[in-house]
């Protein structure tokens, strides 16, 4: 075999994720690069649990993508995720349940998940009452 026949072959468990602009896009709406800062931790109490803290690299109305270095992700994985996230008494935080619905290598060393949300679970506000409850 000559020596371009071996460099031209691509081993059978490398992946390439590049994309043919012939392809139409897929997406349903689109995409606003902003940075965001989300909390972001697996919904499955079965899995080991890990809270990741990480800015947004691209946002739709149905998906987020991103980057990490945390190794509990995986395809078809359940997350809680809140974003906007803030530590702040009086910030108002949403929560969303959401699925990984792709996984990227990136050259820096980190990996780009990209999570579809499935539904918004509510406010999460940090209140605090001093008073007693309201009797019944």
């Amino acid at each position: 075999m000559a020596m371009q026949d071996l460099m031209s072959k691509t081993p059978s468990n490398s992946v390439t994720f590049s994309r043919p602009n012939s392809l139409p896009e897929r997406r349903g709406s689109r995409r606003c690069k902003i940075t965001q800062l989300m909390r972001i931790r697996p919904s499955d109490p079965e899995k080991e649990h890990f809270e990741d803290l990480r800015g947004t690299m691209s946002v739709s109305r149905s998906g987020v993508y991103f980057q990490t270095s945390e190794k509990g992700y995986e395809i078809g994985l359940r997350l809680f995720v809140t974003m906007p996230y803030s530590k702040e008494p009086a910030a108002i935080n949403r929560e969303y349940l959401a699925e990984v619905v792709r996984m990227d290598p990136r050259s820096n060393g980190l990996t780009g998940v990209g999570i579809k949300i499935l539904m918004e679970m509510g406010i999460q506000q940090h209140s605090y009452s001093f008073s007693a409850p309201p009797r019944k």
